[in-house]
């Protein structure tokens, strides 16, 4: 039986919600969950999902495969928030690729590739709902075809996405609604809201669904 474990970011936690219960343990493998890199030893195929901290020590050498997700037509596209970026350019439909975990952050080989279809009107709930989709969607598929498939290395230039701040959710007081929805649909109405200033005075601007 495959040793496989989960490695999540307490303080990125989003995406453990929505892990499947199918897989905690099956016929083919079990599985566990943990939030701290020093715990994860000797297992066959870690999989490491919102988890933001450097991966460094035994983590590497330790375990047989560490696996990672990362949403973007790699090589384009490497570093951070790439859904979030790729929907400011417009783009509806997001490649999600399942990668080795390499020195150089996401320049390791492809295993899977999947995709996220959005159609304009997803809010932040919504888009991550389906981003995790997705991901689970890839492990699963990894995990019923393991050992027997073959990675591929990444072709193309590279490009990189900046760290996002909460900085990057301002608003222009002089556009549109229609030219920033994708602006504010992104935005965490929690942690990271949309805002903008006016009069020297900053404003919190929050966006939902309205439910009849």
């Amino acid at each position: 039986m495959l040793k496989v474990a989960f490695l999540f970011d307490p303080k990125n936690d989003w995406i453990r919600a929505h892990f499947p219960k199918q897989l905690e343990k099956t016929k083919r493998f079990k599985s566990q969950i943990l939030y701290d890199q020093s715990q994860v030893r000797g297992f066959d195929v870690v999989f490491v999902l919102g988890y933001t901290k450097i991966l460094k020590g035994e983590i590497l050498s330790d375990n047989k495969l560490l696996l990672v997700v990362h949403e973007s037509n790699l090589p384009e596209g490497r570093g951070f928030s790439p859904v979030q970026w790729q929907i400011l350019e417009g783009k509806n439909k997001i490649p999600v690729c399942l990668l080795e975990v390499s020195e150089a952050p996401d320049a390791g080989d492809i295993y899977l590739k999947s995709y996220i279809h959005l159609d304009g009107s997803e809010l932040y709930d919504d888009i991550r709902s389906k981003q995790a989709e997705a991901t689970f969607e890839l492990v699963t598929a990894f995990l019923q075809e393991y050992p027997k498939l073959t990675p591929y290395a990444q072709v193309g230039e590279k490009s990189f996405y900046k760290r996002r701040t909460s900085k990057d959710s301002k608003l222009d007081v002089d556009k549109t609604i229609r030219e920033q929805f994708d602006l504010l649909r992104i935005s965490n109405n929690q942690d990271w809201p949309a805002f903008f200033e006016l009069g020297g005075t900053e404003y919190t601007l929050k966006i939902e669904r309205k439910v009849n």
